[in-house]
């Protein structure tokens, strides 16, 4: 044999050969590159180069053997492997060889085709092996070759499979209250059994301490202990010798109890769940080849024995047992629901901390919420009744937003009261898939007196507005009347405590379309501060609406410091409202001379007249609450109610922005949180 003809034999890709070397799917082997072809009979062998070196084949020569074939989660049985070598000069313009097979006794019959990808060159021998062809044990195979295209090659052999000796005989039997499964051998030489795990192509041993491999004489029985029982869960009985035959049985896979809670006993979870990235991720390790269907459900409490109400639409991809699920609001009670089969198992995320938190106080007719978050992110809220164990929100949605690269800090929103007992609603909205959180506030007996006073007054009002003051009513085929958009400076609780029930009376008690930034928190954080402004004065300006300006001591000190920033052209600040606002209103005032659609109020016990810079004094400017009835007929574009309305609603109007002042101003301590459900 010559150089050439040595290395490609070193180079030839050949398994043990002998009885009872097995392979576990179809597979053909060559020293060229090569693609594989086969019948019906024959599932679609894969092609592909030598990884390890063989005894060579002498060309030409076709040599068979009996070999073991084991599918994964299959019983084994024999086959017939061909190796086959020829030389390279009886191969000229060959592109391929035909392998056809005939089972006598059975006539079972198939073919298969080994193509070369590219054109040979130089003297290297052809040396390839197929493993296998199945066939019966006891039975003849005849093989035959041929070349395609045909040069008149044809080579034929036969084989005798031989027939496989008994496999190990043994009984078993179940003990569940023992936790074990007792193996007896009745008759035969002695047996070493175990109990394992059936992976994709081993059965691998239990872990310790219950690894046991036991030699059991004839007429004996064992108890074999076992962890978990679970649908892989074998028993393999062998003879003592090397390489023996073997017999497994896998009585569970059809067994109910072995899908139940112990299957999911046998799994470790590994959460990798990262509020950062709105992910959920979860990677499975388990006794057996799962591959369970993980979906979402949440959780009204943190309690392994509450119900986990299932989300639809929220399947997570899974690759190598790793699931993962994003756009989550990653939360403590949002999890994992994994299904296999008619079991399931709930697993939550590890981590009790969550990236943003939320509490609830009552202030008069509001429910102020307080948002942290660690993350840029945009929340909703909107309130509702909790009825028979349920609570669904009702319109309007307040939404607010803490946009991207801006840093984690306190976001806030005040929510009209409708109804005594209101609950609140709040979740992420950026999120495809979010838990929401049931916040109810604590309300003592003194805030429930007064949130009841306040209540009643607001009723009584807006009735003898509306019986009174018939011309205030919005006119018919124009539902919600002229717009408002109410303005006002931040500088204190109690101020904005009086402009949030100035605002929900005017919207609720009179129909007033009320445009106010804490109301669309939502809008102005995706058009942005200032567009929202200059939006909003367009589209009052153009229903023939109002801008009400509440002036307080803080807004004439905002006032001077826009006037010092505006003198000097320093660009104000893009998130300011007020200053944007003082801006357009000096605009309008100085092209008309007067501020048209403009009119101003204060509170009596925030300001005093003299608090009203001379440059807006021009503007119409009401006192609160004393002239609240002219500032409403203001509004509605109507002319001042007559004395007797006046004189009866304004000691209610009086008494319920008084209720509503006390009830805004800041406590001595934080107000309490009441506890997310």
């Amino acid at each position: 044999m010559g150089r050439p003809m040595l290395l490609a034999a070193l180079l030839l890709l050949l398994l043990p050969p002998g009885a009872g070397a097995a392979v576990t799917r179809l597979r053909v082997s060559a020293n060229f590159e090569c693609r594989a072809t086969a019948d019906s009979t024959l599932s679609r062998p894969r092609c592909r180069r030598p990884g390890r070196a063989g005894p060579p084949l002498k060309p030409p020569a076709l040599a068979l053997s009996t070999a073991r074939l084991c599918p994964p989660s299959q019983p084994c049985q024999p086959c017939l492997r061909v190796r086959l070598a020829l030389p390279a000069a009886e191969l000229g313009g060959v592109r391929g060889l035909q392998f056809n097979f005939l089972e006598l006794g059975s006539n079972r019959a198939g073919w298969l085709q080994v193509w070369r990808r590219h054109r040979a060159s130089g003297s290297s021998p052809w040396q390839v092996q197929f493993d296998c062809f199945p066939a019966e044990s006891g039975r003849q195979v005849l093989v035959s070759l041929r070349t395609i295209p045909d040069r008149g090659l044809a080579i034929s052999r036969s084989h005798l499979v031989a027939a496989e000796p008994p496999g190990p005989v043994f009984t078993h039997a179940w003990v569940p209250e023992a936790r074990a499964v007792e193996v007896w051998v009745p008759e035969g030489p002695a047996l070493m059994v175990r109990l394992c795990h059936q992976l994709a192509l081993e059965c691998e041993e239990l872990p310790w301490p219950f690894h046991r491999q036991v030699l059991v004489p004839e007429g004996h029985r064992v108890s074999l202990p076992y962890e978990f029982l679970v649908p892989c869960l074998c028993i393999e009985a062998s003879y003592p010798h090397h390489d023996s035959p073997r017999s497994k049985r896998c009585p569970f896979r059809d067994q109910p109890a072995a899908y139940g809670p112990e299957l999911w006993s046998s799994v470790r979870f590994h959460d990798y769940s990262a509020s950062s990235k709105d992910q959920m991720a979860m990677v499975l390790s388990a006794s057996c080849p799962l591959r369970p269907r993980a979906t979402l459900c949440w959780r009204e409490v943190a309690d392994k024995t509450a119900p986990c109400h299932d989300i639809p639409n929220s399947t997570a991809s899974e690759e190598e047992q790793a699931y993962t699920l994003d756009k989550v609001d990653v939360h403590p009670q949002l999890c994992f629901r994994f299904s296999y089969g008619n079991s399931s198992h709930v697993e939550c995320p590890h981590r009790p901390e969550t990236a943003w938190n939320v509490s609830v106080s009552a202030w008069g007719l509001q429910l102020r919420l307080r948002l942290t978050s660690s993350v840029p992110a945009a929340f909703s809220a909107a309130l509702c009744q909790r009825q028979g164990g349920q609570c669904e929100p009702e319109a309007p949605l307040y939404t607010v937003t803490q946009p991207e690269g801006s840093a984690p800090g306190e976001l806030a929103m005040l929510l009209p009261v409708q109804v005594l007992g209101s609950c609140v609603l709040v979740w992420r909205s950026d999120v495809r898939f979010a838990r929401k959180q049931l916040l109810c506030p604590d309300v003592s007996r003194r805030h429930f007196g007064l949130l009841g006073l306040a209540l009643a007054l607001g009723l009584v009002v807006t009735v003898l507005l509306l019986n009174c003051c018939g011309t205030w009513r919005p006119a018919a085929g124009a539902p919600g009347g002229r717009p408002v958009l109410l303005l006002y400076s931040p500088d204190s609780e109690e101020h904005l405590g009086l402009v949030c029930a100035l605002a929900e009376r005017l919207r609720a008690g009179l129909g007033c379309d009320v445009r106010l930034d804490l109301w669309e928190a939502g809008s102005v954080g995706r058009a942005g501060t200032l567009p929202w402004l200059y939006a909003q004065r367009g589209r009052v300006g153009r229903q023939r609406g109002t801008v009400l300006l509440l002036w307080s001591r803080g807004s004439a000190r905002l006032f001077r410091r826009w006037r010092v920033g505006a003198a000097d052209g320093v660009p104000g600040d893009t998130h300011d409202i007020f200053g944007a606002a003082m801006t357009c209103l000096h605009g309008e005032l100085g092209a008309a001379g007067r501020g048209g659609g403009w009119v101003l109020a204060y509170f009596s016990r925030l300001c005093s007249p003299r608090d009203v810079p001379r440059p807006l004094r021009p503007l119409p400017t009401y006192r609160l609450p004393r002239q609240l009835p002219r500032l409403l007929g203001a509004l509605r574009g109507s002319p001042p109610p007559p004395r007797r309305c006046q004189g009866r609603v304004q000691g209610l109007l009086h008494r319920l922005l008084e209720v509503g002042a006390g009830e805004g101003s800041p406590p001595p301590r934080p107000p309490r949180a009441a506890a997310g459900t």
